[in-house]
This record gives C-alpha cells, structure tokens and sequence, in this order.
C-alpha cells in the first residue's frame, strides 16, 4: 500500500525544536496534512515517542519510534525502532555515549519531557545536540542490536550531512537506506557516490516547528501501515 510519510520530526525534546513542538501538537498536525506514518527523531533521545506514540493511536496516525543520533564524527544518523522497548534501550545505550555538557536553556532552549496530554514531566539537563563517542562505522552493528534501522540523515547537508562533514561513504558501511535533503540533488550525488544507487532514498522534513512538517508529498510502498512494514520496506535493497 501506498503511504504518506515524514520520518524526521523533532519534539520540544530536542533544544533546537520549538515549544509548540509538543507531542499531541505534531501528531495533531501530521494528522491535518494527512500524513499516514511519521517518526519522532528527537536528538540523542526517544524520551518524548511514548507520548507521541499514544497520540498516534488516537488521531490514526502511524508514529515510529526513533532518534537522530550524532556521531562521534558529528554526522547525523536517523535509528527507526520496531517498538518503545527497543527505542529505549536504544536510548539508554546512548546516554551513557553522549557528552555530559549542562544545557543552558537560555541559549540552545528548553529539553522538555511530555506526556500524551503536553503535561510537562521532566528536563533533560544535559544538552542533547552534542556528539556522542559512537563512531559512525559503528552506528549500523550498534542499531541492529535493538531490531532498529539506521538512516543516514540529510547526506547532502552540509551541516551534519554524510557526504560533505566525511566526503565519502566509509569502507564496510552496510546501510540501505538514506535520507536526502534536497531530492534534486540525488542524481549528483548517485554519479559521485554510487553507493547510494543500492540503497532506498527517502526525503524528510526535519521539522522543528509545526509548519515545516511535510505536506502529504512523499510516499513509500509498503505491505501494511504498520511499523514492520514500513521498517521492513526501507531495509529491503530492491
């Protein structure tokens, strides 16, 4: 079946998103645009996917539950997860690997915790947006170990993008599937990369602020609108 997807979403979980960025709110406006699945790739952190994953199930809307993972080389890795559990063991392992530098909210924002009715109920304090000491050679082994699949983000951004923060694709990279920011510049990127040719390419919003959340513009094929099918559509090579 034929579905609507944006699958990189930011929360008020991550600093850079803005507060109206709350879980009922994304999900609500996935909902107005029509969108069938979504995913919550908060940074360094899954706190905030139970809540959006609560809401999803009464607005009708898919939500995945996931990370925008930073490597230790800075480049920005979205991990999709086939449940919370495995979300947030994924989540755990990370915090341990994530530099312990305290937010200044005043500066990078608030990192706020919600429920499925945006009660506040935590903050994280330490800021989320720093790297972590996961090499990105390591992401995909470290991923699979929790049945989740990792997606390198914006590879044509400069900012945190694969190809310009390394400028190539490292040697034994097993990944199928990659995110592009501006799809106009994927026949660019597949003559210079071939590697890219093998993989499914996906295009998100990255939204952190309501409004940026994609219309109903992109679609993916999968079997049914479940969190299996569509893990399972963007891990398959053909």
């Amino acid at each position: 079946m034929k579905l609507a997807y944006d699958l990189h979403i930011h929360s008020c979980l991550s600093p850079c998103g803005d507060m109206d960025m709350t879980p009922a709110n994304l999900v609500g406006m996935a909902k107005v645009k029509e969108l069938d699945v979504i995913a919550l790739t908060d940074h360094n952190t899954c706190r905030n996917c139970e809540a959006a994953m609560k809401v999803g199930k009464a607005y009708g809307v898919l939500v995945i539950p996931g990370m925008e993972l930073t490597t230790q080389e800075e480049v920005h890795v979205v991990c999709l997860f086939p449940g919370l559990k495995e979300a947030m063991g994924f989540d755990a392992y990370v915090y341990e690997k994530l530099q312990k530098i305290e937010n200044r909210p005043e500066i990078f924002g608030r990192q706020v915790i919600m429920d499925e009715d945006d009660n506040e109920v935590g903050e994280e304090p330490y800021l989320l947006i720093n790297a972590t000491d996961i090499s990105f050679d390591r992401v995909n082994a470290a991923v699979k170990k929790f049945n989740g699949l990792m997606i390198p983000a914006h590879i044509d951004k400069t900012a945190n993008g694969l190809i310009p923060t390394l400028g190539f694709v490292p040697e034994g990279s097993d990944f199928v599937c990659a995110e592009v920011a501006k799809k106009e510049k994927l026949p660019e990127i597949l003559e210079k990369f071939p590697y890219f040719k093998e993989c499914n390419i996906i295009s998100d919003s990255d939204a952190h602020y309501l409004e940026h959340i994609n219309e109903r513009v992109n679609f993916l094929e999968a079997e049914s609108c479940t969190i299996e099918a569509v893990l399972a559509a963007l891990g398959r090579r053909d």
